[in-house]
């Protein structure tokens, strides 16, 4: 190496450091384990919701229950092909792994699963939230604390509901994302809609990191057969 090029890169300025070595890059899949915070719920604890809904709800769990042992399951949105949206795609999409790329700026989320692609802008301001074009991952804005990102994210249109639990276009989702152990990442949700929620409602997502994993494609376009709320067979996709 020469002396000229030597000297030039030493002086070339240190990119600007946003954070310290927080180790939630990488590629993660999703654990059965589930923790989080003292008095956090599970992610399987029914949601706070006020008790008319509640009733709602649950009358909804014991028909998708009933639908199931019969073999005659309702129409998901899986079925229809449809990405999972914010806050269920950080659970991870059953076996398909989590792959968490950090930039300048931004924080980016694939989820192998329907190959979601999530938006963590850094440095930003949030926005009003009729300001905010409603999606399936709405609008997410980010800072450091130490080494733990905490997420906020608005715009979640309605019909993209976590555990089939309604919420209105105000919900406000909170995640403080963090490594807790080498190779264990802690996602802890809390999810505030006062119109629909009795309490904030927090859980935790619980990753296990998958080193040397490379992400693969995933397009879903076989689910052309479906049974729809009142278990009639039908094509998503109609044919002569």
């Amino acid at each position: 190496m020469s002396v000229a090029l030597a000297a030039a890169l030493m002086s070339w300025p240190a990119p600007a450091q946003q954070h310290g070595d927080p180790g939630i890059g990488g590629t993660w899949e999703a654990s059965f384990a589930r923790g989080g915070n003292p008095g956090a719920r599970s992610a399987q604890a029914p949601p706070p919701l006020k008790p008319e809904l509640m009733a709602q709800w649950q009358a909804l769990q014991a028909e998708i229950r009933a639908a199931n042992e019969r073999g005659e399951p309702f129409a998901t949105a899986a079925t229809f092909c449809l990405p999972q949206g914010v806050p269920a795609m950080m659970g991870g999409g059953g076996p398909f792994p989590t792959e968490i790329l950090l930039s300048p700026g931004q924080v980016t989320i694939i989820q192998e699963a329907y190959n979601q692609v999530r938006r963590i802008y850094l440095g930003k301001a949030q926005l009003p939230i009729e300001d905010v074009e409603p999606g399936f991952y709405g609008r997410s804005v980010a800072r450091w604390e130490g080494d733990t990102l905490v997420v906020e994210t608005i715009g979640i249109k309605e019909s993209v509901r976590y555990r089939e639990v309604p919420h209105t276009l105000d919900m406000r989702i909170i995640e403080r994302i963090r490594r807790v152990e080498p190779d264990v990442l802690w996602d802890e949700v809390t999810i505030e809609d006062p119109a629909v929620l009795e309490e904030p409602w927090s859980f935790t997502f619980v990753l296990r990191r998958l080193p040397d994993y490379e992400m693969m494609e995933y397009v879903c376009e076989d689910n052309r057969e479906y049974a729809d709320s009142a278990g009639v067979t039908r094509l998503r996709i109609e044919t002569d």
